[in-house]
């Protein structure tokens, strides 16, 4: 049994607004850069796939840590990815009935940012080398190899952020740890699995270009990769720091909570907590444990 934070309703809410224009915000920027860089007639067409998802990546990257250290990031968590909400509740760290709304938010947005990128662009974004930015497998990797790259690669990404979460000294790299391990994946696995580790980054794009042959994998896998990272950092924390009595949070809990306040682990006032995230920090309120 693990603690969490609860919060009440309005700040759920408020912080899936928040998640709710992030996303938004995130797939637009995505859609355009893939529309520019992969539109033949485009000024900065960039012909060669591999090159092309370079690029992409290292821009995706810095834009996902710019949007975590936002203050709508920052307010409501910058998670932008289903997966990794379900990973920080898995984690204790997130309360579980703001899950549905921040997930729902996050398609939501997906969506969103889709459709106004289609009208921001105009046709270009229906051409067949941009196809409203869906992900696309490569032909060779049968579903089996992409779901498992896709599992695999969220669960080491869910890794990092726990070790760097529950070192103080280490925690504030988060946000630019999250930025550039998505980077790396869209660079090495987008010409191969495709490279998504979010269902929120195909959600709209597959529903609005009608790609949703291997919609599932890619809303299911990642999921599937946070909640095994997720139960490897629990029990590497249980290895490493014990167990402890019902209601009193670890050591490790103890470091997530004070460093994304910004507080030194020994001057966490025990009465407080928050919903944490990688992005930093959320709402105070009263203590509460999560019920299973």
């Amino acid at each position: 049994m693990s603690t969490a934070p609860s919060l009440p309703r309005r700040h759920l809410l408020a912080g899936a607004a928040d998640e709710f224009v992030l996303t938004t915000v995130l797939l637009f920027l995505a859609v355009t850069i893939v529309r520019w860089s992969r539109d033949p007639g485009s000024l900065v067409y960039i012909a060669d796939l591999n090159a092309a998802l370079a690029v992409i990546g290292g821009l995706s990257g810095a834009i996902l840590t710019g949007l975590i250290l936002t203050p709508p990031g920052r307010r409501g968590g910058g998670h932008m990815n289903p997966a990794v909400t379900v990973a920080l509740w898995l984690m204790g760290a997130f309360p579980g009935r703001g899950v549905l709304p921040y997930v729902l938010a996050q398609l939501a947005g997906s969506a969103a940012g889709t459709g106004l990128a289609r009208l921001a662009w105009g046709p270009a974004v229906d051409l067949p080398s941009v196809a409203y930015a869906a992900i696309r497998p490569a032909l060779s990797w049968q579903p089996v190899a992409v779901f498992l790259g896709e599992t695999a690669s969220m669960a080491v990404l869910i890794l990092l952020v726990g070790f760097l979460m529950v070192r103080s000294r280490y925690a504030r790299l988060v946000p630019y740890a999250i930025g550039a391990s998505v980077g790396l994946v869209i660079a090495l696995l987008g010409p191969r699995s495709g490279g998504s580790i979010n269902p929120a980054r195909q959600f709209g794009p597959a529903a609005l270009s009608g790609q949703t042959l291997d919609l599932w994998i890619y809303l299911v896998a990642p999921i599937l990769g946070a909640a095994l990272g997720a139960w490897a950092h629990n029990l590497l924390t249980r290895r490493f720091h014990g167990h402890r009595p019902r209601g009193q949070r670890t050591p490790a809990a103890e470091a997530r909570l004070a460093v994304l306040l910004g507080d030194p682990p020994q001057a966490l006032d025990p009465t407080r907590a928050l919903t944490t995230c990688p992005a930093g920090a959320g709402l105070p309120t009263r203590p509460s444990q999560r019920q299973e």
